[in-house]
């Protein structure tokens, strides 16, 4: 068991050492590989230059903050990215969650819960995304869904999307027709139990209907009142 989690390399961008400290202890004690950045640009150049599994990205660092990291990532890749932050706003939650995160901490924080969730996030993005999963491609329409890539495609036209958006479509592609309430999505494409507002869904479909169609109903259709599904 230990072997396999040695395989995975953790991103750690944070100012502060002892939050390095105390995630690097945990994250080694499972067998992690862990790479540490003291700011943004440090951690850019590290996650340019290495192999890395996931990303703990700090929202307030000198150089270049913890949004505005995450969205370069997002040009690149899917990786599953934890936002780390003082702030206990819900705008600032529903943010990085826009920008493409997978998960949100808040400091001060339980290093059992942080370990928990970045296993989880893992175990997801390797099931859903990892280099031993046979190719598979799920088809609606003219929407082609690569699993084994997991890159989503209108027609020959590539549509990078993050983990979670990912989720949802492979969900709702292995489902057309169906409808599906808010908390199934929630519970589906973030792993864990529905305990946030809704808005962490609608600003998800959002983003994937634009990134589908200028049409916002052409492909996801809001059922009122249930929730949403894919039009066959």
């Amino acid at each position: 068991m230990v072997e396999e989690k040695s395989s995975h390399t953790i991103l750690i961008a944070d100012d502060e050492l002892e939050i390095r400290d105390l995630l690097r202890l945990y994250l080694e004690k499972e067998g992690y590989h862990v790479v540490e950045a003291i700011d943004g640009l440090d951690a850019a150049v590290k996650f340019q230059t290495m192999d890395i599994d996931l990303a703990i990205l700090d929202v307030m660092m000198p150089g270049l903050d913890g949004f505005r990291l995450l969205k370069k990532i997002r040009e690149t890749s899917n990786i599953p990215v934890l936002i780390l932050s003082a702030r206990i706003a819900d705008n600032d939650k529903i943010l990085g969650l826009d920008l493409g995160a997978d998960d949100y901490l808040t400091k001060p924080f339980n290093p059992l819960e942080a370990v928990a969730r970045i296993q989880a996030n893992i175990r997801r993005y390797d099931s859903m995304c990892g280099k031993k999963q046979e190719v598979k491609e799920l088809q609606v329409r003219n929407l082609r869904l690569d699993t084994d890539s997991c890159v989503l495609y209108r027609e020959e036209s590539a549509i990078e999307l993050t983990s979670v958006e990912y989720r949802l479509m492979k969900l709702l592609m292995e489902n057309p027709g169906k409808v599906f309430t808010k908390q199934q999505l929630f519970e589906q494409g973030w792993g864990e139990e529905f305990y946030l507002s809704d808005n962490n869904i609608i600003v998800c479909i959002s983003k994937l209907r634009a990134k589908l169609s200028q049409d916002v109903n052409e492909y996801i259709k809001t059922i009122r009142g249930l929730g949403y599904r894919l039009e066959k």
